[in-house]
């Protein structure tokens, strides 16, 4: 039990440090030009007003959810023994997971009035 919560720890905090400095970082300094796919998603899909949303927020709730995301689908694929059942299991979770997550994120910004339907 220590190791798996070791594990999604370590794994949790090098993701969000890799995606800090080669996605967060790049999209603050070229935000107008090119958005991460997570951005665009919660645009298209939640109608996130750009224009109330504060942006370098945003990137970091997209930072911590997708490293959230990442370590939690490795932590899951760890406890199984068959590498049969740790590639059935990522097909199986990793979907989900993402739209449930992001629909959480969504919601949040919904509930905060900052979408163009709210």
């Amino acid at each position: 039990m220590l190791e798996e919560l070791l594990l999604f720890l370590l794994c949790f905090f090098l993701v969000l440090i890799v995606y800090e400095i080669f996605i967060v970082r790049r999209a603050k300094t070229k935000k107008a030009k090119k958005q991460p796919v997570e951005v665009r998603y919660l645009i298209a899909r939640y109608h996130l007003n750009m224009k109330k949303v504060d942006y370098p927020q945003l990137l970091q709730i997209v930072a911590l959810v997708s490293s959230f995301d990442i370590s939690f689908i490795v932590s899951v694929i760890v406890i199984l023994d068959s590498y049969l059942w740790q590639i059935v299991a990522v097909f199986v979770l990793v979907l989900p997971v993402i739209i449930l997550s992001y629909h959480f994120v969504g919601m949040f910004y919904r509930k905060k009035g900052m979408t163009k339907d709210a």
